[in-house]
């Protein structure tokens, strides 16, 4: 399933920078970055659950926004992309 994470995590304290970082770098361990707070991620129902349980028990709820689309279909039925885009399909041959 093609998942797109976007979070807005407060940074006015220290336990807010960390919290970010912490969500960044669960973010990382599934997908890839698209945005500064923006993932897309390719995983199976096991990881999504995975994933949902680790940004849930990082954030603040009272301070922080964190949104899970699952995407029907395919990435590309669903993504427009403009301007400079570094995506890298994972499934396609990385070395030509």
């Amino acid at each position: 399933m093609e998942v797109l994470v976007a979070y807005d995590v407060a940074t006015d304290t220290a336990a807010g920078r960390r919290r970010l970082r912490r969500v960044a770098q669960i973010c990382l361990d599934y997908g890839q970055r698209v945005q500064k707070s923006v993932f897309e991620c390719s995983i199976n129902e096991m990881q999504y659950e995975t994933l949902r349980d680790r940004l849930r028990k990082c954030i603040d709820t009272e301070e922080d926004n964190l949104r899970i689309y699952r995407l029907i279909g395919a990435r590309e039925q669903h993504v427009e992309a403009y301007g400079v885009s570094r995506y890298v399909d994972f499934s396609d041959s990385l070395v030509v």
